[in-house]
């Protein structure tokens, strides 16, 4: 029996997101930006994935800038702001971004700009106050993750964004993995940018977005032929775009069905694992994303005891899980985002990760909670070893 339960590392392209990408391959295949029929066909594809993806987060179509994915359309946010000023600003993240948001941050304040990182608590929550408090004269932008992709906490983005807002600062969240399984209304949410990738809700790989608010300005990363409003130059890659629209709009059709089930699942799976010594489950579990379900041992012991352990051993028995985010699964070192909640180095190393999606099933669960529970026997020392 094999059991994927990492679709926050990337999702099964649905069959009719890759219906969708065939048509484009096999008959809408030209330039979108040519002025030919062929062109125009293509153009038409884009402009209907724009429609698709906007109505997703609820925002009108001409604010979607399409990106190669969501580290794309983070960096786009984050370095096209930085870019509008010759001399350093101070901007402000959190503490526990994703390295898409954390690595031009990182570069910036090697260009003599001030980065605040705001701390967290040990659920990994931001507090509004600290976003009040670190705000600055030339703060020019705060970008806070929505949904933490490791241990799957929630900010309350709307409190942070009218923080931003009301001082004057543009707000931009990265929202890769709530899109599709929370409402997002930028109608009434403050926010100025936020990024979405199209294979973490069943698209393909390869296509992104960056919702920019009308009259928002950005310097674009890329010097070119000046595609999707002279943000993004390149030609769009029509196929993924078209993939990644139809997955977008029928995420928004299942999502008042979909996200109750997994929620349910969810904590099922919490529950399942409850009776094991030592293993804490990470994060909010309130203010959760309703498909992440993470732990960390809390004496794990290193290479013997790791995530990194804990996913070779669970793949050996045939289910997929992360340790960590999927981009540094392959280094053994403590996670920093649970340093940043206040874990221990050795439990740091020891967290783990199981994201549940559209094929899971109460049977996957029950599973996957066996053959933990008697991994974790096998490997444990003897204070880690199960109840029964």
């Amino acid at each position: 029996m094999q059991v994927y339960l990492d679709y926050s590392a990337t999702t099964p392209t649905r069959k009719e997101a890759i219906a969708a990408m065939q048509a484009v391959l096999t008959q809408q295949w030209g330039n979108p930006s040519s002025l030919h029929e062929w062109g125009q066909r293509a153009a038409t594809v884009v402009e209907q994935a724009r429609m698709q993806v906007a109505g997703l987060i609820n925002a009108p179509a001409e604010s979607i800038i399409f990106t190669s994915g969501g580290t794309e359309a983070d960096n786009l946010a984050i370095m096209g702001v930085a870019r509008l000023y010759t001399k350093p600003q101070h901007i402000i993240i959190s503490s526990i971004e994703h390295s898409a948001v954390a690595e031009p941050a990182r570069l910036l304040e090697q260009w003599g700009w001030e980065v605040t990182r705001l701390r967290v608590d040990s659920k990994g929550r931001v507090n509004p106050l600290d976003l009040k408090a670190a705000l600055q004269d030339n703060t020019v932008l705060v970008s806070v993750i929505y949904g933490q992709s490791e241990v799957g906490t929630v900010q309350p983005i709307a409190e942070l964004g009218n923080i931003a807002r009301n001082a004057g600062v543009l707000f931009h969240t990265d929202a890769v993995q709530v899109a599709g399984r929370l409402p997002i209304n930028l109608q009434s949410l403050p926010v100025d940018l936020l990024s979405l990738s199209s294979h973490k809700i069943y698209g393909s790989q390869g296509a992104g977005a960056l919702y920019v608010r009308p009259g928002v300005e950005l310097v674009p990363l890329l010097g070119g032929g000046g595609q999707e409003k002279r943000l993004r130059s390149g030609t769009q890659a029509v196929p993924a775009i078209a993939g990644f629209g139809v997955a977008a709009e029928l995420a928004g059709q299942e999502m008042a069905t979909e996200t109750p089930r997994l929620m349910q699942l969810r904590d099922r799976l919490f529950s399942q694992l409850a009776d094991i010594p030592g293993l804490i489950p990470t994060g909010d579990l309130i203010h959760r994303l309703p498909h992440h379900v993470s732990f960390c041992l809390e004496h794990a012991d290193g290479e013997k005891l790791s995530g990194k352990t804990l996913v070779r051993e669970l793949n050996r028995a045939g289910i997929g899980i992360s340790a960590g985010a999927a981009c540094n699964s392959g280094k053994l070192s403590p996670s920093p985002i649970l340093l940043a909640m206040g874990y221990s180095d050795k439990a740091a190393l020891a967290g783990v990760r199981m994201t549940l999606g559209r094929d899971t099933t109460e049977a996957d669960i029950d599973w996957v909670a066996m053959v933990f529970k008697q991994i974790l026997q096998r490997l444990s020392p003897v204070e880690l070893v199960v109840s029964h």
